[in-house]
């Protein structure tokens, strides 16, 4: 018998022989009623060639993996969108900003984009006269590092009177 016509790439097995479902990989014939089949692991991702003959198949529950298309298409598009904008801060230089509901001052954006975010170490003294925008900028930043996962934990120490802000 052919190993096509019970175990095919692609398949998933199950059975007494693996301890979690196997996705098959590779079947390569090895003599008579013998095959040496490369299974990948449905949750630990491992991959392991064993030598299966015709009893062993025998033991084991094939399930047939062909795609279908009846799932939530809303569900698959929430996915989608919640992927983009995970790693959307790799395309968009100015990602923090771009979902912000602020309009910085050029010199603001200077200072963030490019002194605050493209330093190596990450610790900051923002200092600068009154009304020059330091909140905004902090904000930007705090925002910018937040999105790229560069930051967990953020001290501001600010005089009492702007702790509101």
């Amino acid at each position: 018998m052919p190993p096509n016509d019970i175990i095919y790439e692609g398949c998933l097995v199950t059975g007494s022989l693996f301890n979690e479902p196997m996705r098959v990989e590779t079947v390569r014939p090895s003599g008579t009623d013998m095959w040496v089949v490369g299974l990948v692991g449905i949750q630990s991702e491992r991959f392991r060639k064993v030598t299966l003959n015709k009893t062993d198949l025998e033991t084991l529950t094939i399930l047939d993996s062909k795609f279908s298309y009846n799932g939530d298409g809303r569900l698959l598009r929430l996915g989608l969108q919640a992927y983009s904008l995970g790693i959307a801060y790799e395309f968009d230089p100015f990602f923090g900003l771009s979902i912000s509901r602020v309009d910085p001052l050029p010199h603001q954006l200077e200072a963030v984009y490019d002194y605050l975010l493209k330093l190596a170490r990450v610790r900051f003294l923002l200092a600068d006269d009154a009304g020059a925008g330091k909140t905004i900028m902090a904000g930007l930043l705090i925002r910018e590092l937040k999105l790229r996962g560069l930051a967990e934990h953020i001290l501001v120490v600010c005089p009492s009177n702007l702790s509101f802000q």
